[in-house]
């Protein structure tokens, strides 16, 4: 845990990516195979489920502090972490137990099934073991909410200096269906593993947001046009007559879209192609909330087939029986997934739509009517590029329509974590509804460092009521939100669900007298 815990403190103490890829480096040198391989697992999600309720670790550190509870609320509320603050009121320890990460992560998944007894004795005995940065680490690892301070981009660079490897390699060895019980990290990293595993995906190319004119991409010929959908990026792969379905999260989601992987049997080839995940009825792509509904569920009912039916709008091949096609260009891979999907295609499994064109004229306003159809807006790929792994400036551009907006009230804030810690930095916001105002949104994002403390200090001298970390406040500071898509729902207050919420400014200039109404706000929906 010591080399763990060095090298967390390292990550965290830190902005700057070169010295992040040296903490990484020193830490693939001194640590153990099962404790890099823990270290993977932690940052690519394979992390445990929580073994121990918060609830209980509350109540076992206010027992052993002998703090009220109100006191321990604002500590909380002063960290903005749960796991830091048990940490720092806990006594101060300057042993650390001789355990390795992989040695603590056995025990932490052993304790899921165990009686609340045995939980509180261990968990006590192992905060008397630990220093206050290892407490830190061990209360994150129990919680299951574990996060490294540390892009993906930044991991896999390090790990590609480290073993001398192209990233691209790296990203496609540990992406994945791996099982860190059953394989070697040095191997699992170089690759061994990839060229066996049925399920593997490939990472996937990315687009930057488009910065330029269009004209100053050149000729219009050597871009292909598509709309731009907001559902679920996916890979199908069909390998040796099994088929799975990976999101861009690397989730196997299979058991979600069962329509698709029965008409990916039916297609008597092996191949992996690109494509988004949508709900599409008598030929309309519906918004996202739609989608979101067969989200996480264990089983997806016959009902639930018909009325949200599932389409797999397929963008690029990337392999044909077997043999991978990425480095060819787009045009020829586009010609090949024409040439042997067209007789196959189905509700279920059908072709992105590419605008035809000779000229640039006429796309803005593609892209502007682009809502009408539930689409994002325009995607722009370069026919001559090969499919990479992540983003390459200038071979895919995704050139969105302008967000949606409505002025909204700041009424309840939240003190943020890790170095903004001190400052509210999450919002929730509310518009009018008749002589009230209703919840709309919380949004994280949008502020400059020097308005989030302005914001703050308001928070701090006009908070009204306290919910443990949250506060209402005066409804006084009005926002500009903007959002990609909005749809009714029945899970909030105001009846409407928004999507990406954001704050774009803040409007000094408005009163709250002068913020949206709900009806205002409904009418947005299309």
């Amino acid at each position: 845990m010591n080399v763990f815990a060095q090298l967390i403190q390292q990550l965290e103490s830190t902005n700057k990516t070169t010295q992040k890829i040296t903490a990484i480096e020193w830490f693939l040198a001194h640590a153990s195979n099962e404790d890099k391989l823990w270290f993977l697992a932690l940052f690519t999600g394979k992390r445990p489920k929580r073994s121990v309720a918060t609830n209980l670790l509350k109540q076992w550190v206010l027992e052993q502090t002998k703090l009220p509870e109100w006191l321990f609320t604002e500590c909380y509320a002063a960290v903005g972490d749960l796991g830091e603050t048990i940490a720092l009121l806990m006594p101060h320890e300057s042993q650390s137990a001789d355990k390795s990460l992989a040695e603590w992560m056995t025990e932490i998944i052993a304790l899921k099934d165990q009686p609340e007894e045995v939980k509180k004795a261990y968990v006590l005995k192992s905060w008397s073991e630990l220093n206050t940065t290892e407490r830190f680490i061990f209360n994150k690892l129990l919680g299951g909410s574990f996060r490294l301070g540390v892009s993906s981009k930044t991991l896999i660079n390090a790990l590609a200096k480290y073993y001398n490897l192209e990233a691209t390699a790296v990203t496609h060895a540990i992406m994945g269906d791996w099982d860190l019980y059953k394989v070697d990290f040095e191997q699992l990293v170089t690759g061994v593993y990839t060229a066996t595993t049925k399920s593997q995906p490939y990472p996937f190319c990315l687009a930057y947001p488009l910065d330029k004119e269009l004209q100053q991409l050149g000729d219009r010929l050597l871009w292909q046009v598509e709309y731009k959908w907001d559902g679920i990026r996916a890979q199908l792969i069909k390998r040796d007559d099994e088929v799975f379905l990976w999101s861009r999260g690397e989730e196997l989601i299979n058991h979600q879209f069962p329509e698709i992987i029965l008409k990916a049997e039916e297609l008597p080839f092996d191949f992996v192609v690109d494509g988004e995940l949508l709900v599409v009825k008598d030929k309309k792509v519906y918004d996202f909330s739609h989608l979101q509904k067969r989200l996480n569920r264990k089983t997806i009912t016959k009902k639930m087939l018909t009325e949200l039916p599932v389409a797999l709008c397929v963008y690029d091949l990337l392999e044909w029986n077997g043999t991978d096609i990425r480095e060819q260009s787009l045009s020829e891979r586009r010609g090949m997934l024409e040439t042997y999907f067209s007789d196959f295609i189905s509700e279920q499994f059908y072709f992105s739509e590419i605008i035809s064109g000779s000229k640039w004229d006429g796309l803005d306003e593609l892209r502007q009517n682009a809502r009408q159809q539930n689409s994002e807006g325009l995607m722009l790929k370069n026919t001559l590029a090969p499919y990479r792994a992540g983003r390459k400036r200038g071979d895919w551009w995704k050139w969105k329509i302008d967000p949606l907006t409505i002025d909204a009230v700041l009424i309840y804030a939240q003190k943020g974590s890790g170095r903004r810690s001190g400052y509210y930095t999450d919002y929730t916001f509310a518009v009018k509804k008749d002589d009230k105002l209703v919840t709309i949104a919380k949004a994280y994002s949008g502020l400059t460092d020097k308005e989030i403390q302005e914001v703050s200090k308001f928070v701090t001298k006009n908070a009204i009521e306290k919910f443990g970390p949250v506060r209402t406040v005066k409804p006084e500071l009005v926002f500009e939100i903007a959002f990609e898509g909005i749809a009714y729902s029945n899970r909030h207050k105001s009846g409407v669900a928004l999507r990406f919420p954001r704050i774009l400014r803040w409007r000094k200039d408005k009163t709250v007298n002068e913020i949206d109404t709900i009806e205002q706000v409904k009418k947005l929906i299309r």
